[in-house]
């Protein structure tokens, strides 16, 4: 996927000004950067939500998890899932298969019938990333996804994204503040400054972990930032 002249304001005020970044495919691009960088508009951006000059080429169909989980209340943990397989699985049955199937996956197999209200955070971030991976998307966007869990949960929820992008490796744009996460997930690492790419990094993660490459490229991030 190509970004390619992207210029986006904001109450008169420019946030991207012919900004060109590219994203790997099957990769996840881990993006970093101050609060006001622009991160979450550019998401918003590829999703389609907000209105734009230039091109992104490449984008396909979307799916989105933001940091709250945003699931539809008035739907089962099932019917969540379900209400994206619409437009996809005509048949009933399979639909619901296919939803249980997913659920399980992450743990929530005692869980389908229950409304969102009755869901802990951890619960439902998992029906979140359920949800998502379920739906046949091109690309997925993440809005830091984990910022409001505990260490425990984070680490629960962690292993799930992770069995879940191996079992379905997927385009994926991952915004986080949190320098440890991006070295954990990121194949690429983009750093915005002031709606401009500050650094780029690629982290090589089918190498053997080796703890001194690893804290120079943290300290490289983090002394952009």
């Amino acid at each position: 996927m190509i970004l390619r002249d992207i210029t986006f304001s904001y109450d008169k005020k420019p946030i991207y000004d012919r900004f060109r970044l590219e994203i790997p495919d099957s990769k996840i691009t881990c993006v970093l950067g101050p609060s006001g960088c622009g991160k979450t508009t550019l998401l918003n951006i590829i999703g389609g939500i907000l209105p734009y000059a230039g091109n992104v080429e490449g984008s396909g169909r979307i799916a989105y998890i933001f940091q709250q989980p945003c699931l539809i209340p008035s739907l089962t943990v099932r019917k969540n899932v379900e209400f994206v397989l619409k437009s996809q699985i005509k048949d009933k049955k399979k639909r619901k298969d296919v939803a249980e199937k997913i659920l399980r996956s992450v743990g929530l197999s005692d869980a389908t019938d229950l409304y969102p209200a009755k869901l802990s955070g951890g619960m439902a971030q998992r029906a979140s990333l359920a949800r998502a991976f379920a739906y046949p998307a091109d690309v997925l966007l993440m809005d830091e996804p984990f910022k409001e869990l505990d260490i425990s949960l984070k680490k629960q929820i962690y292993k799930l994204f992770t069995d879940l992008y191996a079992q379905r490796p997927i385009t994926t744009v991952f915004v986080t503040h949190d320098i440890e996460e991006s070295l954990v997930f990121g194949d690429k690492i983009v750093v915005l400054k002031e709606g401009k790419i500050a650094g780029e990094f690629f982290n090589d993660k089918s190498l053997p972990f080796d703890h001194a490459a690893r804290s120079a490229l943290k300290e490289k991030i983090d002394s952009l930032i």
